[in-house]
């Protein structure tokens, strides 16, 4: 136990250049939110439900940290700032996580089934961002602030904008042109009428190329016309 406390301190130094001692890093909100965690995961596991709950309002209203305690989290995870986090319920997160304030790992349904993320290992999730739905995140990705995500990721991408699309993969830039035929590949477990708005889109695009041939197909015939009267 003492070992993984001390391993929790140094992942704070690790990932904070603002730490400057151990007695600071003890007053970090997202620490003392983790380990707050670790106790109300444990009492969850043993059947302690309301135990488990109790500690976890109380962790909330010390840190502004909302964790479920039935959320399984790794090892190294960092929580920077923290105030307005909030973890969902079935959320199953790796190891080496780092995310900032205002973050939610969050569901998009009421059956008592997995509704939250997984986030895979070395993942890095900026100040803001919405990662919703039982989706899965690959290891080391970023996802930009304010982001909002509801579909898996590959490994390695950077995730940024609403709705989230991938702009870097395995270092690669992905140009705007590539990004659709980036993310066709991906599975929308959210949104089950993604590709129906899709090929929508693609017949709204045919129908206005024909729209345009036709008014330019009128305009050299009432041009032919009027030569004509003349």
């Amino acid at each position: 136990m003492f070992s993984r406390l001390r391993e929790d301190i140094q992942t704070v130094f690790a990932k904070d250049p603002a730490a400057r001692s151990v007695l600071e890093v003890l007053t970090y909100p997202g620490l003392q939110a983790i380990w707050g965690h670790r106790i109300a995961h444990g009492l969850w596991r043993h059947g302690l439900q309301l135990p488990a709950r109790l500690l976890s309002h109380l962790s909330r209203w010390l840190t502004g940290i909302e964790i479920h305690p039935g959320a399984t989290i790794g090892r190294r995870f960092f929580i920077d700032h923290g105030m307005g986090v909030v973890i969902g319920e079935t959320t199953v997160i790796g190891d080496d996580v780092l995310m900032f304030h205002q973050v939610t790992l969050g569901g998009t349904s009421r059956d008592k089934i997995k509704r939250h993320p997984t986030i895979g290992n070395g993942v890095l999730i900026g100040m803001g961002a919405k990662i919703l739905g039982p989706i899965l995140i690959g290891d080391h990705c970023k996802i930009g602030a304010n982001a909002v995500v509801n579909k898996d990721i590959p490994a390695n991408c950077t995730v940024v904008g609403i709705p989230g699309r991938i702009v870097i993969r395995d270092g690669q830039r992905i140009h705007g042109d590539e990004i659709p035929q980036a993310m066709d590949n991906v599975t929308n477990r959210v949104d089950p009428q993604d590709e129906t708005i899709r090929e929508l889109r693609q017949r709204l695009e045919f129908l206005e190329q024909h729209s345009e041939k036709l008014e330019h197909l009128i305009r050299r015939l009432e041009e032919g016309e009027r030569l004509t009267a003349e």
